[in-house]
Formats: structure tokens, sequence, C-alpha cells
């Protein structure tokens, strides 16, 4: 179920938000988190076990890290849930991924290649392990304490408006909000959070969807029959697509937060608009990069490093598997690969021409940059012409 469905707009938003509303308050967590089941076991009823497994597990392992004053112990208890969150991820986005590439280097020297069934990708994984991670982290910083409820910490990883495409939010965000949101909660307010997903569902449906048609009639097409004219329609299109695709999610996810009460974080501030590559990273998907900036970027040491050199790799680390988050592929990594050394190139300038500073880019670099460049295009192609389907299905991201 999306939020773009039938399904969604004309039963389960209306009869769920009606029975939220007439509730009393004591009783609406409980409910948003059998309505959020509910909503995740309509597209993956098998991996709904999988999630509440993982968040059971989660919560009483960090419940436990908090208690302890042993350094030793509360680090082997972060290591342990770190594991289980990036294990999944990693067995179920991931390990097709790697041993396709295996066979590929089995092949090659003649060895005997590996049998594996195809895993399915559970859809939204990559959203609800971030915000697990923050919570483990957050808590292991000591920078919050850990829920004591259950069902108030399954609620913040269940959330149906953020779960399947995010915004990510970390728990600290969304914390006083679990119990406390309702204070001024009324019609009001679930009127202000309708016309945003309203706004958000007319980005999908009126303009995602329609820009995706000459996108697709372009990527299908025989590259030998495109012309310059086609290509570069076909990159606008493409450019235009996920923004107002992806936007247009985050619009949606944030109007239906706020019809339930919560405020989510902005997750995209114009990109377009941005007049360098810096820049454009700190409009596009906002929560990703903040996750990827607390969680990682600082931790390798961020700018307060003693060289450059170790400036750069920390740059490129992080967009490299910012890439690698995006989707298992080449082509995410080439794409994260790319992204990173314009960084790069722009540190350089800014430093040794300090007029250079956040003017160097242009949207048309951007847009060209974002279509995931023309490696992307013929990747899509081979793709799913390999496994037999004519016509590239577009969803709003990959998990």
């Amino acid at each position: 179920m999306v939020f773009s469905s039938v399904a969604f707009v004309v039963y389960f938003l209306p009869i769920v938000l009606l029975i939220y509303f007439l509730l009393p308050n004591k009783l609406k967590n409980l409910f948003l988190l059998l309505a959020s089941v509910f909503f995740y076991s309509w597209g993956a009823p098998l991996f709904i076990f999988v999630i509440l497994l993982t968040t059971t597990l989660d919560f009483y392992l960090v419940k436990m890290m908090s208690e302890l004053v042993n350094e030793k112990r509360r680090k082997l208890i972060l290591v342990l849930s770190l594991s289980l969150n990036l294990g999944l991820l990693f067995y179920f986005k991931y390990c097709n991924f790697f041993i396709e590439n295996l066979n590929h280097i089995l092949s090659g020297l003649n060895f005997s290649e590996i049998k594996w069934l195809q895993v399915a990708l559970p859809i939204g994984i990559s959203f609800y392990t971030f915000e697990s991670l923050t919570y483990v982290v957050d808590v292991y910083r000591r920078q919050h304490k850990p829920l004591d409820n259950f069902l108030q910490y399954q609620l913040y990883i269940l959330l149906f408006p953020k779960l399947i495409a995010g915004p990510i939010i970390r728990f600290s965000e969304i914390s006083d909000q679990i119990t406390g949101r309702f204070q001024s909660y009324d019609l009001n307010i679930i009127f202000s959070g309708f016309f945003r997903f309203v706004i958000g569902l007319a980005k999908k449906v009126l303009l995602a969807n329609e820009v995706a048609k000459i996108a697709e009639a372009v990527f299908s097409a025989d590259p030998t029959t495109l012309g310059t004219v086609e290509c570069w329609m076909g990159a606008i299109a493409y450019t235009f697509q996920i923004y107002f695709d992806f936007s247009g999610y985050s619009d949606m996810a944030i109007g239906l937060g706020k019809m339930f009460g919560f405020r989510f974080p902005e997750n995209f501030n114009n990109p377009y608009a941005s007049k360098s590559i810096t820049e454009f990273w700190r409009r596009w998907h906002m929560s990703l990069g903040n996750w990827m900036k607390n969680y990682l970027y600082i931790p390798l040491g961020g700018n307060q490093v003693k060289t450059n050199s170790r400036l750069y790799f920390n740059l490129s680390i992080v967009f490299i598997l910012s890439g690698f988050w995006h989707g298992a592929s080449w082509t995410f990594i080439v794409w994260g690969m790319y992204y990173g050394f314009w960084l790069i190139i722009e540190r350089i300038m800014a430093t040794r021409f300090p007029k250079y500073a956040g003017g160097g880019g242009t949207f048309l670099d951007l847009y060209i940059s974002h279509s995931n460049n023309w490696l992307g295009i013929f990747q899509k192609q081979y793709d799913f012409k390999r496994h037999g389907i004519d016509q590239p299905i577009i969803l709003l991201s990959s998990n």
C-alpha cells in the first residue's frame, strides 16, 4: 500500500484518522501502532515479523546497556545491537549483490558458482534500520534515556507515515512527541496536515508520474536510435521525476504525521536552486544527510582532522556509502563516488580560490550528475531487459 494508491487514500487513511481522532488520548498510540502494523503487513505480511522480532530484541538490549556501568560491557551490547541491525540490512539488501559479483569472479576463474536463492528486499528496511541505529547509538552516548514503554518504542520504529520512504527521524527529534503531542492536537492541525499531504500527492501523481513517461520512453529505447535532443529530454525528465516523486512522498509523510499530531523534519529545500554541489546536498534528502553527518562523518573525524587528505577520505567514504545505501549496484557506488569527487574538488577550489566558494555549480551540473549519469540509464535498461521486463516500473526511491 502506497500513499498515492486508492486503497490508502479512499479507505485506509479516512478510517484510521476518524477512529484515531475519536479515541481518548491514552489509546491513540496503541491504535496508531496497530494501524502501522496493518499498513506494513499489507505489502509485506511476512517481513513484519522480522521487524517486530528485531525491535523487541533492540528494545531490551538497549535497556540493558543503559543500566550498565562497565564500559566494556556497554560496548559489547552496542556491538551486538549494531551487528543485529546491520546484519539484517546486509542480508536482505546486499547479499544478492555480493553473491552475484562473487559468482562473476568464480566463473571467470573457471570455478563453480555459489548456489543462491535470491533474497526478497523488505520495503523500507534502510529507513527503519537507520532509525534503530540512531536510538541505539544515542542511548549509548547518553544523549537521552531509553524508553521504558515497549509499545512506545515500537511506535517510533513502525509509525507508518515515515516507515516506507522517510524522512529518517532521529529519536531525539520525536521522543517528546510520542506522549506529549496531544496538548495542541485539534482539527486545525489535521487540516493543516491534510493540505500538506495533498501538495505531496499532487507532486507525485500530477507531476512525477507524467514526466516519468518521458523518461521511461527514452530509457527503454534503443540507444542507437536516440539523438542529442532525446537524450537531454530523458535526462531532464528523469531529474524532475525523482525530485517530484521523492519530495512528494516526503510531503505526504510530513502531512500524515501532522494529521496524527507529529512534526517531522523537512527533507527537501528547493535543491535544484542550489549554486553548488555542496549546497545541493544540504538541501536534498536532508534527513539522510544529517544522519550521515552525525553517525558517520563526525565519528570519522569530520572537519576536525589534521590533514586535508584525511578530510577528503572522510568525504569519499560518506558518499560512497551513501550511494550504496540508495541501491545495491555498481551504478549507485559510481554515483556516490561521482558526488564525493566533486565535493572534494569544490573544497579544494574554495580553499585556493575563496571567491569560488558557493558559486561553482549550476542546475545543469546538478541534473546531469543526479540522473545517475548516462551510465545509470543504460544500466537500468540492461537490468530490466536481462530479467525479461519490457517496461521499467519507476518507484519512489530505493530502500
